[in-house]
């Protein structure tokens, strides 16, 4: 794989941050594009995704030895402030040395924290995407950003699709631009 994973998920947690950073005081209750959530619950399950990477990764923790600290509301008063404190966690450890040949005791089995990383990556650009459409901002992802997307997720599509974590695949033109084609795939109308 020629993407710097550490470098994509980065750049993925700076746009998603420009997402939550302009979610307005009056959006954090209204419903999200991710159905069930609230726009609150979308932004706090990103953050509890980025918290769970230093103990899953860094600390090479089970999940069951962190148990249900990071269950519930990690966003406090200060939602951005959250974020911001979850990406600076999980941009560290995914950007130590060495990082990528640790293993990850995610929920869905062990496995290196490069695929973990992508799978971040993945839902660092799309939740970020999401918080967008959900709030009424510019919903253009970086084009570099897409074709990595694309990339990390093209050898593990079947089994990312059947996980059902993502939406029914829309069927879009063979020549519609890469960003509508991710989003299809991952059951999004972009």
């Amino acid at each position: 794989m020629s993407v710097d994973l550490p470098a994509v998920h980065a750049r993925a947690m700076q746009s998603a941050r420009k997402a939550v950073a302009g979610i307005g005081d009056d959006q954090w209750g209204d419903m999200s594009d991710c159905d069930p959530w609230t726009v609150r619950d979308l932004v706090n399950h990103v953050v509890s995704g980025n918290f769970w990477v230093p103990e899953l990764v860094g600390e090479g923790k089970s999940i069951e030895a962190v148990g249900d600290r990071l269950d519930g509301d990690v966003l406090g008063d200060d939602p951005l402030a959250a974020f911001d404190a979850s990406a600076a966690a999980a941009d560290a450890t995914f950007s130590a040395p060495g990082a990528m040949d640790e293993p990850a005791a995610v929920s869905y089995g062990p496995l290196p924290a490069s695929i973990y990383c992508g799978h971040r990556f993945m839902d660092l650009l799309i939740h970020g995407w999401d918080i967008a459409v959900s709030t009424g901002q510019d919903t253009t992802l970086d084009p570099e950003l897409v074709d990595a997307c694309l990339e990390v997720l093209e050898p593990q599509k079947a089994e990312l699709l059947a996980s059902g974590a993502f939406g029914h695949v829309i069927e879009v033109p063979a020549d519609a631009p890469p960003q509508t084609q991710l989003l299809a795939v991952l059951g999004r109308k972009g």
